[in-house]
């Protein structure tokens, strides 16, 4: 169960999507007339209701233009050719403090304070 109270195989409302995403109803209808493979069903009143597979290419969608930078146009390539790009990798760990020579930062923060008082001289 999610926590709509749902199954995880049940079909969605917009407004559960959009919630989900964190995103305003629009963008949701907006990217379904930018991405044909969004199509939910449409039942009475033109109600959406998202099947899992959609829901999982929404949060393809969405983690592309939010979290990785992509436009619209790049998603959609990158959709049209079947491809979905690798997730992030790690960043590098930062050295470990032990192997920062400590004197040489020192030495060259010194060095830039004397050139700020020459230069404000």
């Amino acid at each position: 169960m999610t926590d709509t109270g749902k199954s995880p195989g049940a079909f969605r409302t917009i407004g559960e999507v959009a919630a989900e995403l964190g995103l305003p109803q629009h963008v949701l209808r907006f990217w379904e007339t930018r991405f044909p493979q969004v199509q939910p069903l449409k039942r009475g009143g033109n109600r959406r209701y998202y099947r899992p597979a959609d829901v999982v290419l929404l949060r393809d969608i969405h983690r592309m233009l939010y979290d990785e930078g992509y436009t619209i146009k790049g998603v959609q390539k990158l959709l049209g050719d079947g491809l979905k790009p690798a997730p992030a990798p790690a960043p590098a760990a930062a050295p470990a403090i032990a192997s920062i020579d400590l004197s040489a930062i020192r030495a060259i923060r010194d060095r830039l304070a004397a050139g700020l008082l020459a230069v404000a001289a």
